[in-house]
């Protein structure tokens, strides 16, 4: 199934349009985000039997389609990315956070601040629940689903001060995240997906989720043997190699420019920079 955000209501995305979850469940779930995922496991039983849409799909109408108390990001999770970047590859997960507050949707507009930002396109895991000290084995029974996520990163704030990435990538809509969150069972291979990343119509990042150094399982592993994990919370997973800071001369996001952010299986975030 796929769990979007409608005008601010949660809805799932079936064959001929959406179906919004409060009506479609006669207010047993909705139609705020939030509790869905607080009571994922539940909710997911019944929303598979919602088939009937009670709307039109329109794009514009698409928010961003999580509400966690947690974002967690992975700095250097791609090979290529550590080459081009000029650094080891990592033994650990080099891990950061973005603040919630700088979540948008997979529409959204981008409001740039400075002249030095730069994309990201990556793969993002939402939590199914609470979660400690999760075993690799049962790794993927604790996701929720999949979603399209932009880390965008404004480079100039993020390498000041001895480096402080969580505040240079997370100024205000600088985490589009979307367009919905796709469920593992609706995608063959959720291990090895084709992401992608073009500005303009030039592709910039193009990779497959399987070159991860850290695979999801690996990561909910990693992390959870240190923080606990709440219901919704959220994991970019880290960008493949073709970031603009790197390039020689540097690229960075313009006004106008169109950023597209696709991940085979799931879907495409369109963000338009101003």
């Amino acid at each position: 199934m796929k769990l979007a955000n409608v005008k601010d209501r949660a809805a799932l995305v079936v064959a001929d349009g959406v179906a919004d979850i409060e009506l479609a469940t006669a207010g047993q779930f909705g139609p705020e985000l939030a509790p869905i995922y607080d009571d994922w496991l539940d909710f997911a039983d019944v929303a598979r039997n919602v088939t009937e849409a009670t709307g039109p799909l329109v794009e514009a109408d698409l928010g961003c389609p999580v509400s966690p108390r947690q974002v967690f990001a992975i700095g250097i999770n791609y090979r290529a990315h550590s080459e081009e970047s000029g650094v080891t590859s990592p033994e650990v997960p080099g891990t950061f956070t973005k603040f919630p507050t700088c979540l948008a949707g997979p529409y959204d507009d981008i409001p740039l601040v400075g002249d030095t930002n730069d994309w990201e396109v990556e793969l993002v895991v939402v939590i199914a629940r609470r979660a400690h000290h999760v075993q690799k084995a049962d790794a993927w029974n604790h996701v929720a689903g999949l979603a399209v996520g932009q880390d965008i990163s404004d480079r100039h704030l993020q390498f000041a001060a001895a480096d402080q990435w969580s505040l240079g990538k997370s100024r205000s809509g600088y985490g589009p995240v979307g367009p919905w969150v796709v469920t593992p069972d609706e995608i063959s291979k959720p291990d090895d997906l084709a992401i992608r990343c073009s500005l303009d119509g030039e592709t910039m990042q193009q990779a497959r989720t399987s070159q991860l150094i850290f695979s999801v399982p690996r990561l909910i592993v990693e992390l959870s043997a240190i923080t606990t994990f709440l219901p919704g919370d959220i994991v970019f997973t880290g960008t493949p190699s073709g970031v603009g800071y790197v390039r020689q001369p540097p690229r960075y996001l313009q006004p106008g420019q169109i950023l597209e952010s696709w991940i085979e299986g799931i879907g495409t975030l369109r963000n338009r920079c101003r």
